[in-house]
């Protein structure tokens, strides 16, 4: 006699299955860990003993995020093994333009059922993410929730832990009028304004995903699937005092990211010459008939991380990073101008 189905697993939710495939992934989040990570995954909470030796004033930074409607793209498409990536090297971004250096990461997956497939894509990319970050993947959660999400569907959200030295801090305060601003160029829509994308793109322009879109050589999934970067190594290499502040530029655009870094008085006025903005944003500006102040509100533009840097080492700064001269810091009220 066949043995009876257990009633949470006929209830859509299938523990021994969770067991199973979360039993084949130690190898994989190990492959992150250092000697700082203590313990083994799979207990109830990730230990991690930091070694904060050389920094005179420690002090732990935080952040969550997820990837948005990014996720619809990869639905659509079947991949699902750059979206771990996008995860954790947004994370990262968002503390690295405190100063900080990123020590561990935690993720929570939830969907309708547990695709060992799917499960193990985005594995690898939360682990190709924390190996080329240096942090360690210590722990998550992995939940099924059926009727919470269609068949098929499922939501990804990271939290990471970083350290600075206090001294090092970039809160911002330092900036100065006068100081440069310099673009790191972006990959892509990297993790937000999706919606807007696929709503112009799919719904208004009908484009194929299998196929390069109007000026692109590679598939639209292609250039929507772009990897988040990772933007951290590059700032920590700069010399000592050349970065007086940093903005991620995520959701909010350059208009609403660079303020969150500047002081009272001070404007960021940019020049929207200074860069060719990617054939993408130029195709989902015309294809949806959306004012340009709201393309730089929504979508990166094609940069990916603004550097405020002295104007002594502007030149320098330029070099080190292969980074855009984008603008400059102005008195005025706390804002950006683009011209």
């Amino acid at each position: 006699m066949p043995r009876k189905q257990k009633a949470y697993a006929a209830a859509g939710v299938d523990v021994d299955l969770g067991n199973r495939v979360k039993s084949g992934i130690h190898a994989l989040v190990a492959s992150t860990h250092g000697p700082e990570v203590l313990g083994r995954i799979g207990g109830f909470g990730g230990l991690f003993r930091p070694d904060f030796k050389g920094m005179r004033d420690p002090v732990l930074v935080s952040s969550v995020d997820g990837v948005g409607t990014k996720l619809k793209v990869a639905f659509a498409t079947g991949r699902h093994d750059t979206i771990g990536q996008d995860l954790v090297n947004h994370c990262i971004n968002d503390i690295a333009v405190i100063g900080a250096r990123p020590l561990f990461f935690l993720d929570y997956l939830a969907g309708a059922k547990l695709d060992e497939a799917v499960f193990r894509q985005i594995l690898k990319g939360f682990a190709k993410g924390c190996r080329a970050g240096g942090c360690a993947l210590i722990g998550g959660e992995t939940a099924q929730m059926p009727g919470m999400y269609h068949p098929g569907e499922y939501d990804l959200a990271g939290t990471i832990i970083g350290v600075v030295d206090r001294p090092k801090l970039l809160d911002g305060s330092k900036i100065r009028v006068g100081d440069v601003l310099i673009g790191l160029k972006g990959n892509g829509l990297h993790t937000n304004g999706y919606s807007l994308a696929r709503s112009v793109l799919f719904e208004k322009l009908r484009l194929p995903l299998d196929r390069p879109a109007p000026g692109m050589k590679t598939t639209l999934a292609t250039e929507l699937l772009r990897v988040h970067p990772n933007y951290q190594p590059l700032m920590a290499s700069l010399p000592d005092g050349m970065l007086r502040g940093a903005a991620h530029i995520t959701g909010g655009g350059l208009l609403d990211n660079l303020p969150r870094v500047l002081p009272d008085g001070r404007r960021a006025l940019i020049d929207s010459r200074s860069w060719k903005v990617p054939a993408l944003f130029d195709l989902i500006q015309h294809g949806g008939q959306v004012p340009q102040m709201e393309m730089y509100q929504v979508f990166n533009m094609g940069i990916g991380m603004v550097l405020v840097v002295p104007s002594a080492l502007a030149d320098e700064a330029v070099r080190l990073t292969q980074g855009i001269v984008i603008g400059k810091v102005v008195k005025g009220p706390q804002d950006v101008v683009i011209e």
